[in-house]
């Protein structure tokens, strides 16, 4: 029986549509179906870029036996975690509950009222390691659903009465102050790895928001052990394996302590975060590295990541074509001394090899290596090294590339345009600025409504039919902001102002200010989802919470102001004990405790060369989430501009923060002394 997704929108599903499995989308109808046959309903969760996920299609999902199996006893529900995020947080929370620990493939066994009763990940074709075979999995399921079904009723009640009694109560809507980010910062010191970068152990995940946490603290309070911490840990992923060598851009994660080798599946958002972060680093030391890695990995995204309607995709996979015919992970990035050899001659091979950690042993499988950075303090020629890396390039191009899931996600596009419109003024380089601007008109033109209701995906021109959640508002709302405050285009600041009423209207609770992850009137699941902890992204609470701020920076909005301020009591509660997993909430925190700062910058043209320097400098401003409006003093596209005239005749910077003003300055020097520049502004 031919199955549902072949006009899906989503690369992941569409990768099902040819299983001989009869797979339906997570809808009201496949749940109707399951109450008409009284069988369950098999929840299958992944996305595209996942290695297990596409490992257990092949050995269970390709298979005609085990289709047969699922087809006969259960109603299949194919989802894309990246499609319906509150889908799968709902039920990998149940997953978590239960077994101690979650991941993807997930794989859910619900009645027809979407109650869960079993649960797992991936499931192997055979019993190995004392895991079951995903056939004696569905064999017990169906056993127990025909023998025992009085018992899977009661288990899965008791699970769905448990999570609805999960609602979070943090009894705390006071900002976090100087204690807590005080005992964020020595958490985040206990966990430090010196020898290494970053924290904890392995596997390691790149921490972009609490280095963004530990920049603005050092910008706030002059603390250098922050600055050391974010700047040591950006010098060793940069080194490493988990950073493209070649071709700029990060791997989602380290499975080692030392970012050797990779999980090389390649994410935007991660990306995106990274890009940022990079930037503002230079822009605090003045580091030549991280002008190269922030550059690098912007050029990644255009070039690697953009579609052809303007958006970003969402994602690289991991695995590829080794040219055998086999998909391998990390077969497009990984060299042995022989290829080297074979591109490069015996000479440069040898230099290539010692530069890059290419060893006869091989650092990943079957004596490949992952491209690194090991000698620190070697002199090479560095025109020589250059003609090294690009031939490499060149060869690695003509290799069979990963798949890319070009599903456009509007969140992780909202942390893309951002990235890539600060990183544009930073760098003079208007073609990135220009990218970012595409991406956002896409975002208005394709996943905007008449309402300013967005929604979650796009693919190929078309919008996905499910609705965004908060992370997408918030996301956006902030790269929004950020163009606003770069391209001095006021709409940008409207646009971010309408998503965010929608935050104010349809996720936030308005007795504790507490923020949901879907909206009053989405689609009723077994629980709303609410998670305000960032992990591999900020948390739609989190990043809402610095969005909401800063457009009340911009407009004086005490509305906004109000909310954002509720919604950082998680962090007040959640900063000094799991610093980690609220980075992007204690970076927002640092703003408030700074401000944040508004700049209006006003002169007779934005492209006047002294009204050009000074809206550099201001967004170079390192001073924590601070705002920037650019424009002529006539401009009514920014509430900042408003009575604010040139000084003399001359274009002039205004400084304010907590009703407060400097006075208007014409001067570059003063201007960055004003806002705690880096070196990097001089």
């Amino acid at each position: 029986m031919a199955n549902r997704l072949a006009q899906a929108t989503s690369p992941y599903l569409l990768q099902h549509a040819d299983n001989p499995v009869d797979w339906w989308s997570w809808s009201e109808a496949a749940f109707a179906e399951a109450r008409r046959r009284d069988v369950p309903v098999l929840l299958s969760v992944g996305y595209s870029s996942c290695h297990w996920c596409h490992v257990m299609a092949h050995e269970s999902f390709e298979d005609r036996d085990t289709a047969d199996e699922m087809n006969a006893h259960f109603v299949s529900v194919k989802v894309d975690r990246e499609e319906r995020p509150d889908v799968d947080a709902v039920y990998m929370e149940a997953v978590q509950a239960a077994t101690g620990q979650g991941g993807w493939p997930m794989t859910v066994f619900l009645t027809p009222d979407a109650e869960p009763f079993y649960f797992g990940t991936y499931f192997p074709p055979e019993p190995r390691h004392g895991m079951p075979s995903f056939r004696q999995v569905l064999q017990g399921v169906h056993q127990a659903w025909g023998e025992r079904r009085g018992e899977v009723d009661e288990v899965a009640g008791k699970i769905t009465r448990d999570l609805a009694g999960r609602e979070m109560s943090y009894g705390d809507d006071r900002l976090p102050g100087e204690e807590e980010l005080a005992q964020a910062l020595l958490g985040l010191t206990r966990e430090y790895d010196p020898q290494r970068g970053g924290f904890g152990g392995a596997p390691k995940f790149p921490p972009s928001m609490v280095l963004e946490f530990l920049l603005r603290h050092q910008a706030r309070t002059g603390a250098e052990g922050a600055l050391q911490m974010a700047a040591d840990t950006c010098e060793r992923m940069a080194r490493g394996g988990i950073y493209d060598q070649l071709g700029g851009g990060f791997a989602r994660y380290s499975v080692d302590r030392d970012w050797i080798v990779p999980h090389f599946e390649k994410m935007l958002y991660d990306n995106a975060l990274l890009c940022r972060v990079y930037a503002h680093l230079w822009r605090a030391t003045g580091s030549g590295l991280a002008r190269r890695v922030a550059l690098e990995t912007a050029d990644f995204m255009v070039r690697e990541l953009r579609t052809a309607e303007g958006g970003f995709a969402s994602a690289l996979d991991a695995d590829s074509d080794d040219g055998t015919g086999r998909h391998v992970e990390g077969a497009f990035y990984v060299w042995t001394p022989a290829q080297l050899r074979e591109v490069l001659g015996d000479d440069d091979a040898e230099l290539a090899a010692r530069y890059f950690g290419v060893t006869a042993e091989g650092t990943f499988e079957e004596g490949a290596s992952v491209l690194q950075l090991p000698q620190r303090d070697e002199v090479s020629d560095a025109g020589r090294i250059d003609g090294i890396r690009e031939r490499l390039l060149a060869a690695r191009s003509e290799r069979s590339a990963p798949g890319r899931d070009d599903k456009v996600v509007a969140a992780w596009n909202g942390l893309a345009i951002a990235a890539l419109a600060e990183t544009g003024a930073y760098f003079g380089r208007p073609d990135l600025t220009e990218a970012a601007v595409a991406a956002g008109d896409l975002l208005i033109r394709l996943h905007l409504d008449d309402q300013a209701r967005i929604a979650r995906t796009s693919k190929d021109g078309r919008a996905g039919a499910n609705a965004g959640v908060l992370e997408d508002y918030a996301d956006v709302a902030e790269g929004f902001l950020a163009l606003a405050s770069v391209t001095g285009e006021g709409v940008w600041l409207e646009f971010a102002g309408l998503l965010l009423d929608h935050v104010l209207a349809r996720f936030t609770d308005a007795g504790s200010g507490a923020l949901y992850d879907t909206a009053s009137d989405a689609e009723r699941l077994i629980r709303r989802p609410q998670d305000p902890t960032d992990n591999a992204a900020p948390s739609g609470w989190t990043a809402a919470a610095g969005a909401l701020l800063s457009y009340a920076a911009h407009t004086g909005s005490e509305p906004h102001r109000t909310a954002a301020e509720r919604a950082l009591g998680v962090v007040k509660a959640l900063g000094p004990r799991v610093p980690r997993f609220i980075g992007w909430g204690l970076a927002v925190a640092e703003a408030v405790q700074d401000g944040p700062r508004e700049i209006a910058v006003v002169g007779p043209a934005l492209d006047d060369p002294a009204t050009a320097t000074l809206h550099r400098t201001a967004l170079l401003g390192a001073a924590p989430g601070a705002v920037v409006a650019a424009g002529t003093p006539e401009s009514d596209e920014f509430p900042l501009l408003a009575d604010r005239p040139l000084v003399g005749g001359r274009p002039a910077a205004y400084v304010c923060r907590d009703f407060t003003c400097d006075a208007p300055t014409t001067d570059p020097d003063r201007l960055r002394t004003a806002l705690g520049n880096g070196i990097a502004a001089v």
